[in-house]
């Protein structure tokens, strides 16, 4: 699905990661660890082409990043959700306007009944009317979840998606990326928080990546 093959990365002179080799599989959940400042978010970005490797080759579902258009990379992105940490929203519209916003974008129609369902499964049925800035932290996160599955993606890509939130609105998020997993969808959610991981190691299976010193590689299992 995502493919990442000797991936390496810089800013300006500086390497941030090298030889980086990652391939999602469709229904795995990968969490993606890691210090600040190691390349999490970049290596998020690559997987969705915001991002090209200076080095290696990225693939999305077949096909090689470096080959697509800014037409099909647009149209390949319809398949991957993202959710960001500071995830921004139309200030302007209503919360339901911003879930369905990528279906308007693409074109396509907006089922009231899909949204009326998607709004209740994250939780913000009541809130549907509401302008992003009176949403809490909790709430704009799980509104971004839900902009992020209103396409019916084949992956979730999650930047830190609970660094904002206390840990029981933390918890209530992970639930719903459990569920999204068991449904099929393939998950990588990049995050500093440990005590995250490990439980969501007691909620499914969960392969953990760690970005440090430059190197991607598998976390042991003493997380």
């Amino acid at each position: 699905m995502i493919d990442l093959d000797n991936v390496a990365f810089r800013y300006g002179d500086r390497l941030l990661f090298s030889a980086a080799q990652l391939h999602v599989q469709p229904g795995e959940f990968y969490f993606l660890t890691g210090p600040s400042g190691a390349g999490k978010t970049t290596l998020i970005k690559l997987c969705y082409l915001d991002l090209a490797p200076d080095e290696g080759a990225v693939s999305l579902f077949g096909a090689s990043g470096a080959g697509l258009s800014r037409d099909e990379i647009a149209k390949t992105r319809q398949r991957i959700g993202v959710v960001h940490q500071d995830c921004r929203f139309l200030d302007h519209l209503s919360v339901a306007e911003n879930i369905a916003l990528p279906l308007s974008v693409a074109g396509r129609a907006v089922s009231e009944t899909d949204l009326a369902e998607l709004l209740s499964w994250v939780g913000l049925s009541e809130r549907a009317g509401a302008k992003p800035p009176e949403l809490s932290g909790g709430e704009r996160q799980r509104a971004a979840l839900a902009r992020a599955v209103m396409m019916d993606p084949d992956v979730i890509l999650a930047d830190e998606p609970t660094g904002n939130i206390d840990w029981e609105m933390s918890q209530r998020l992970l639930t719903l990326l459990v569920e999204l997993n068991r449904m099929g969808k393939a998950i990588l959610l990049a995050t500093h928080d440990l005590a995250l991981i490990r439980q969501a190691k007691s909620m499914t299976t969960t392969r953990v990546l760690r970005l440090a010193g430059g190197r991607l590689q598998q976390a042991g299992s003493d997380l």
